[in-house]
């Protein structure tokens, strides 16, 4: 596990030249699918610093593609990509920036188990990757995923009457 990153564990495969991530969300399969792929909860978690988006746009189906702008600074930074597989709720494979990320989801007693493969296919892009902060950068972002699927289910449990206390 990187210093500073309590919530997600990266490890580093220079072998396969891969970064995995992976963290346990309080949240079914399902559940966090949906925050993984429609635009409308893309916005509230997908950047590091916790901003909102300023553009998502995303058309889930193969070769579909997808597009996120980040705020700051204005119209830099984007990550865009194409969706080669998706498989609802337990898997997502797309490609982007020259690599293949795929996304897995494991269900484990309404909880999941969120794993994240970036496959750089070559140690120069591994080395790039890892030089521009993307294992930090995406730990972050999966954190940031974490408060965000945690506050989906707030709603249905703050909607419950509050007891009056006056045994009414």
């Amino acid at each position: 596990m990187l210093a500073g990153i309590a919530n997600t564990d990266v490890t580093l495969d220079r072998d396969a030249h891969t970064i995995i991530l992976t963290r346990m969300l309080a949240a079914p399969c399902e559940q966090v699918f949906e925050a993984w792929t429609r635009p409308e909860h893309v916005t509230c978690w997908w950047d590091p610093s916790g901003e909102p988006l300023a553009e998502c746009e995303i058309d889930l189906r193969p070769g579909g593609a997808f597009r996120f702008v980040n705020q700051h600074p204005p119209g830099v930074h984007q990550f865009v990509g194409i969706y080669r597989e998706i498989a609802p709720p337990h898997h997502l494979v797309f490609e982007a920036m020259g690599a293949i990320g795929r996304i897995i989801l494991d269900e484990m007693g309404g909880r999941t188990l969120l794993t994240v493969r970036i496959e750089c296919g070559s140690a120069e892009r591994f080395e790039q990757y890892l030089a521009m902060g993307i294992d930090s950068g995406t730990a972050r972002t999966l954190d940031n995923l974490g408060a965000h699927v945690t506050a989906m289910a707030q709603p249905a449990a703050s909607a419950r009457p509050a007891a009056s206390g006056t045994g009414e």
